[in-house]
């Protein structure tokens, strides 16, 4: 169902370009050097979205992705900047990608080392400050499509 979930997020974000504000889809080049620099491959769901929107905002929910080659010196909503940031401060293991922070003591991340029968990474949970041995992963949504389409929808 995840893709069918994502394409429907797709078409609500396009049907509702008001609220929706976004990079701009970013090119193959891109997301491979940001593949490389985190040592991840992105899954087909994520990287259709970095290709159509890249990052940004849909209403008040920020969705993070690429914004520019510079990973080093970024910002939100630059899920590599922001990845490799939470690896100095805050231990995040190597196979979680930062995609979204609640504002509150989580992260949700996509988990690499916890991948569907679709081959999509599982957004889970991770609270910096908490040691790793303690961390719960709490499943948030059963992929990146399930996960997007829960936002928009909030927003509408």
């Amino acid at each position: 169902m995840s893709i069918e979930n994502y394409e429907k997020a797709k078409q609500l974000i396009y049907q509702n370009e008001k609220i929706a504000d976004f990079v701009g889809g970013r090119n193959n080049h891109l997301i491979l050097m940001a593949e490389k620099k985190l040592g991840l491959t992105f899954s087909n769901l994520y990287r259709d979205f970095l290709l159509s929107f890249g990052a940004g905002n849909f209403g008040s929910q920020e969705i993070y992705g690429i914004i520019k080659e510079d990973f080093e010196n970024s910002s939100v909503p630059d899920a590599i900047w922001y990845t490799l940031t939470e690896r100095k401060e805050s231990d995040l293991p190597m196979h979680l990608l930062v995609i979204y922070d609640t504002g509150g003591d989580e992260l949700f991340c996509l988990d690499f080392n916890h991948v569907g029968n679709n081959k999509e990474p599982k957004v889970v949970s991770f609270i910096p400050g908490i040691r790793l041995e303690n961390q719960q992963y709490k499943i948030i949504a059963n992929d990146f499509g399930d996960f997007l389409l829960d936002l928009v929808q909030q927003e509408i």
